[in-house]
């Protein structure tokens, strides 16, 4: 169903392309790593067809849903604990 297709299956731009699966696998390093160097092979093949930079293939570090919802929370509630507890 849909979560399968997106978690598992959908490529997710925040996260350059790879899916949430392969990042929580910690597959996506290397993918990424694999698509950096064919992006710079394929330059080097082809230097006209490349105006510029290629795609930033570098991974990227934590990903929050709601990176605004802790500092609203902090403002409007300052005395609120807002520790996440372990499930």
């Amino acid at each position: 169903g849909f979560v399968q297709w997106y978690n598992v299956d959908h490529r997710h731009s925040g996260i350059r392309y790879v899916s949430p699966a392969q990042r929580h696998a910690g597959e996506d390093q290397a993918i990424l790593a694999a698509r950096h160097a064919l992006y710079t092979e394929a330059r080097e093949l082809n230097p006209a067809r490349w105006s510029g930079n290629t795609r930033n293939w570098s991974p990227i570090g934590a990903v929050t849903l709601n990176p605004e919802r802790e500092s609203v929370i902090k403002t409007h509630l300052p005395d609120v604990n807002t520790q996440q507890l372990a499930a």
